[in-house]
């Protein structure tokens, strides 16, 4: 059992954790709550299509062709990245001033089983990328989103506090009791707690994803400098012949090396997931289970042979499954439904943290919590 001091000490930094990063949580929720919705509302708001339902292929579909379509619509400018679309029959391209463009300047949508062209998707206009960025770097770049990552963190360390400062006073009260014969100070802090507790798990899962999810930048450059390095290192010097074999043959080389699995991306030579003379291909598996776990296979452009294969290390692993997680991904619109109303309860406990931090100065129930610590010691006595 914890001594008076102790829980005093856990007051004082549920108190203070909770202050510093009420505010920026609150933006999170607020800004989370439409970006969990994001794929339907794309689609409401015409920032996105959905590929048609029935379709039959008269010819099978060509990545080469579909290809050389995204390059007559954007002339002079390069395809750094082709995806294909974990829940939709649709293929993405994304195109920019050369392969190494960190963020593409468009992205073309086709539908993957015929290869015709379905939409222009915007990558730096409309409210839901607005939204999205606002959620993950609040504007601000790499500096913003570890700032909200550090931020993640001491919300991790308010709840963890919150359950250990609570917990001793609740236990004379039945669970979810409500007091309402005392001040409206009281009333807010049992709801709080209340609220709190039965939230507990869903934002400890979603605060330790965001922070993991905050990390991704770090965690891909420092997979570039390490695995990646080496998988390339007998290439190092040698000069690109600017020569590449047709899309078509890339991808059915890395089916034939992972027959159990299809592709997620592939990276196009000189793009910043693979090198001058490679195109890297990353599979992910066709179960729940194995869908978010990648492996990424280094493909000479020039042969279309596989140069090096490998699994992903734990660390972009875990990058990999906190994503759909923080966001509600896995279990389409019925768990976005649970996650949008958790997160509005998430709200509803961070404005009354603030309300009864407002309402504390000089209350009665402050003295009321004086005389509780005051009972504690008394019975430790």
């Amino acid at each position: 059992m914890l001594t008076v001091s102790a829980l005093k000490r856990w007051y004082f930094i549920h108190k203070w954790t909770s202050l510093i990063c009420t505010v920026f949580l609150l933006l999170l929720c607020l800004t989370g709550l439409p970006i969990v919705f994001r794929d339907e509302l794309s689609v409401w708001s015409g920032e996105a299509v959905e590929p048609p339902e029935h379709v039959t292929a008269s010819v099978p579909m060509s990545l080469d062709t579909m290809l050389a379509d995204a390059r007559a619509r954007r002339p002079g400018e390069q395809v750094n990245v082709l995806s294909l679309d974990d829940e939709q029959p649709a293929w993405f391209v994304s195109m920019g001033a050369s392969p190494a463009t960190p963020r593409g300047t468009a992205l073309f949508m086709y539908d993957s089983r015929t290869g015709e062209f379905l939409h222009d998707r915007p990558l730096e206009d409309g409210i839901i990328n607005f939204i999205l960025k606002l959620h993950v770097e609040m504007l601000a770049g790499l500096p913003g989103t570890l700032f909200l990552g550090l931020m993640g963190i001491v919300f991790l360390l308010s709840v963890v506090s919150g359950i250990v400062v609570y917990g001793p006073f609740m236990r004379k009260l039945p669970f979810g009791a409500i007091r309402r014969d005392g001040s409206s100070r009281l009333t807010w802090l049992d709801l709080h707690n209340l609220l709190g507790i039965v939230t507990v798990s869903w934002v400890m899962v979603v605060g330790a994803t965001g922070v993991i999810n905050a990390l991704e930048v770090p965690l891909l450059s420092y997979w570039q400098r390490t695995e990646l390095r080496d998988m390339v290192l007998s290439w190092k010097n040698k000069p690109a012949s600017g020569v590449t074999k047709p899309v078509d043959d890339i991808v059915a080389t890395a089916q034939s090396a992972a027959p159990d699995m299809i592709v997620r991306f592939v990276a196009f030579p000189g793009s910043r997931f693979s090198t001058p003379h490679h195109f890297m291909v990353f599979m992910r598996g066709q179960t729940p289970l194995t869908a978010r776990l990648l492996t990424p296979l280094l493909i000479d452009a020039e042969t279309a042979r596989v140069s090096d294969a490998r699994s992903l290390p734990w660390y972009l692993t875990m990058l990999r499954v906190s994503q759909p997680l923080h966001f509600g991904d896995y279990g389409g619109l019925p768990l976005k439904i649970v996650w949008a109303v958790l997160d509005l309860i998430t709200i509803l406990v961070l404005f009354s943290g603030l309300f009864l931090w407002w309402k504390k100065r000089q209350s009665a129930d402050d003295l009321a919590l004086a005389e509780a610590f005051r009972q504690l010691s008394l019975q430790e006595r």
